[in-house]
């Protein structure tokens, strides 16, 4: 049986999880309006769910380090293929689904693939490269 234990840098991924934390607060932040109108959630995020929010960023970006580290992503090219592709199999398609089948509004769909876009190509590509 092959050794399983993968090597990873964990300040790479600290790093990510923390610029990618940042990058949705500054991505929301600019799209706010637009947000406004095509969600019903408040506007304010309670304290509380900013650190389910870093956490929530770190075991993606503990998942994405694990799947780069384990196919051998080694240059940001690469890294960002495998964002892409993370992206169009993972949120994009479960953001399809609630549009089909919870009639959630293609925008606000749209606005959270955005979202997710943007840190998924930056956890890829930070953790991909940063050995």
């Amino acid at each position: 049986m092959e050794n399983l234990m993968i090597e990873m840098n964990y300040l790479a991924i600290i790093v990510a999880a923390v610029a990618a934390f940042l990058a949705a607060g500054g991505y929301y932040a600019a799209l706010q309006k637009q947000l406004e109108k095509f969600s019903s959630a408040p506007a304010d995020m309670p304290r509380w769910l900013l650190g389910v929010e870093v956490a929530k960023h770190l075991v993606v970006t503990a998942v994405i380090a694990g799947l780069a580290a384990g196919i051998g992503i080694a240059s940001w090219p690469t890294a960002v293929l495998l964002g892409l592709a993370l992206w169009v199999g993972f949120p994009v398609m479960l953001l399809l689904g609630s549009v089909l089948h919870e009639k959630v509004a293609w925008r606000l769909a749209a606005l959270h693939a955005g979202d997710w876009l943007v840190k998924l190509l930056l956890i890829a590509v930070i953790v991909g490269v940063w050995k």
